[in-house]
């Protein structure tokens, strides 16, 4: 799973001209289901979402996470996070993986976060979904299952 993380001090997103979701202050979450995902790929990045900290404390360090400072989050499915674009302009979108099993992954990786007892909002899986959010910072992170899973390098 790919997940683009970006702190917010207010996040909406309107599914089909209809508001879905919005918070008021902590991270807009934009979801990417891939092939070969797993329930354990949507709970370890609920996880890591819920414990990372990218938000100051009262020294202005990014120390505190968004379950230190009761913040929300708004959770948003986007396919297009699996699109492989190493080979001409038009990313191919073949490992982006299929409903129902991604809005499934989706749907598991909000539920997870809701069970850390963080608020969650989230958008309409499959819908045309518009955006509107205040970045704050700008703070963005990009997590993916894939390389939280691999080992880190020693250092020699």
């Amino acid at each position: 799973m790919k997940l683009v993380l970006q702190r917010v001090s207010a996040a909406a997103v309107k599914a089909d001209g209809e508001l879905a979701g919005e918070i008021a202050g902590g991270l807009l979450a934009l979801c990417g289901v891939v092939e070969g995902d797993t329930e354990e790929d949507a709970r370890l990045l609920a996880e890591k979402t819920a414990k990372l900290r990218i938000f100051t404390d009262e020294n202005d360090k990014l120390n505190l996470s968004v379950q230190d400072i009761k913040g929300s989050v708004l959770v948003v499915s986007n396919f297009t996070l699996g699109g492989d674009c190493r080979k001409g302009n038009r990313p191919s979108f073949a490992k982006a993986a299929k409903p129902p099993f991604s809005e499934d992954l989706y749907l598991l990786y909000a539920d997870t976060l809701r069970q850390l007892g963080i608020p969650t909002a989230t958008g309409r899986f499959g819908a045309h979904m518009e955006i509107a959010m205040t970045a704050d910072g700008p703070i963005t992170i990009l997590l993916d299952s894939g390389d939280l899973k691999r080992p880190r390098r020693q250092k020699e």
